[in-house]
């Protein structure tokens, strides 16, 4: 019996676990996530994302552990008895059938009354706002036309949860700005669950209600778009979040959770720190929040400077610091390739973490 549109409180993963042979793709993964929610799970290629999405729409069988709806085991019923909607990277849309063919083919394959169907199909291209290309072949679209169809095609059979593998990923930066909207837009208006797979941090940070870090096959952090942007709980989990600045030294003094690293060099710099420090640390800061003067005598971190971009408002540039580390940062004013600055940041903007957890 497949589940179809019924609502549902909770979905629930519980020790999922993926095995290719002797490859651990999932490590046990524990997630509960609630009616109407919008989840993201962020993380780089190979971090276990896609195939975490795969084993909840039943394309692959989980190796052990357990799939809720919630007091309904999922895990052991077929793809197409779970009755969630999937939106996939390659459109996968049927190049001989007219867009209201591909979008309404899932409704065929479940016997929904004709009338009723033309119904759903309707209000499914009104939607994605495709009324006008109802009758064209997927060939005579554009990308982001082409992947609307694919996200009606998900929605008309009125899923308790949607399923996207990354549906961005293949169209330029306008049209991910504009399907970004249309992606949330929709997920409002129908109410429903939304797990969304992508590499991208804007993306998450734009669209989740919550975020879901993975690496390794494992959950690294899960929290709010502002709590994972402010406050990531490891380093891989910064980095992954924008801080691309990492440098490592060692802690000299520290006064609540203010800890100044000395890098070596003439190198000094404070920053902000969640838990207890060993003798070498890592502070990590945004290009952003890490900001250069000429002034040689000012605290930082002397470098010198390698590249340098206008970027409207402000100039954004690439350094070489201590030991030739790479720096990158923000200038209000200009500066020259080759010209000595010193880089400094807000200590609540520089986050320091253990070395152990890069």
């Amino acid at each position: 019996m497949a589940i179809h549109s019924a609502p549902f409180r909770e979905l629930r993963l519980e020790g999922i676990r993926r095995d290719f042979g002797t490859l651990s793709a999932l490590k046990g993964i524990d997630l509960r996530i609630e009616q109407g929610e919008f989840i993201a799970l962020l993380g780089p290629s190979g971090c276990g994302k896609t195939t975490a999405l795969n084993c909840l729409a039943g394309l692959l069988p989980i190796t052990g552990g357990r799939i809720w709806l919630d007091e309904r085991r999922v895990d052991t019923l077929r793809p197409e008895q779970r009755g969630f909607g999937m939106v996939f990277q390659s459109y996968a849309l049927f190049p001989h059938m007219s867009v209201r063919r591909n979008v309404g083919f899932g409704l065929k394959m479940r016997n929904v009354p004709r009338a009723e169907a033309a119904r759903r199909i309707d209000e499914a291209l009104t939607m994605v706002r495709l009324q006008a290309q109802a009758e064209k072949l997927p060939g005579q679209l554009s990308g982001g036309q082409q992947q609307r169809v694919a996200i009606a095609r998900a929605i008309v059979i009125e899923p308790p949860l949607i399923l996207m593998d990354e549906p961005l990923s293949n169209l330029d930066a306008k049209l991910r700005l504009e399907m970004r909207a249309d992606i949330r837009r929709i997920h409002d208006r129908l109410g429903a669950t939304t797990i969304y797979v992508t590499h991208d941090q804007e993306e998450a940070l734009s669209l989740a209600d919550r975020i879901v870090v993975m690496r390794d096959g494992e959950i690294r952090q899960t929290g709010t778009p502002e709590e994972l942007y402010a406050r990531p709980a490891h380093l891989d989990v910064a980095d992954f979040m924008g801080y691309r600045n990492r440098l490592p030294g060692r802690v000299v003094n520290r006064q609540g959770d203010l800890v100044t690293l000395d890098m070596g060099e003439g190198a000094v710099l404070t920053g902000t720190a969640r838990d207890a420090l060993p003798g070498d640390a890592v502070i990590a800061v945004r290009p952003d929040d890490l900001s250069a003067t000429a002034d040689a005598a000012a605290p930082g971190v002397p470098a010198t400077v390698q590249a340098i971009e206008y970027r409207g408002r402000e100039f954004h540039g690439l350094a070489a610091g201590p030991g030739g580390l790479e720096l990158f940062f923000r200038s209000e004013e200009p500066v020259a390739v080759g010209a000595p600055v010193r880089l400094a940041a807000d200590p609540r903007r520089a986050l320091v973490f253990p070395e152990a957890r890069a």
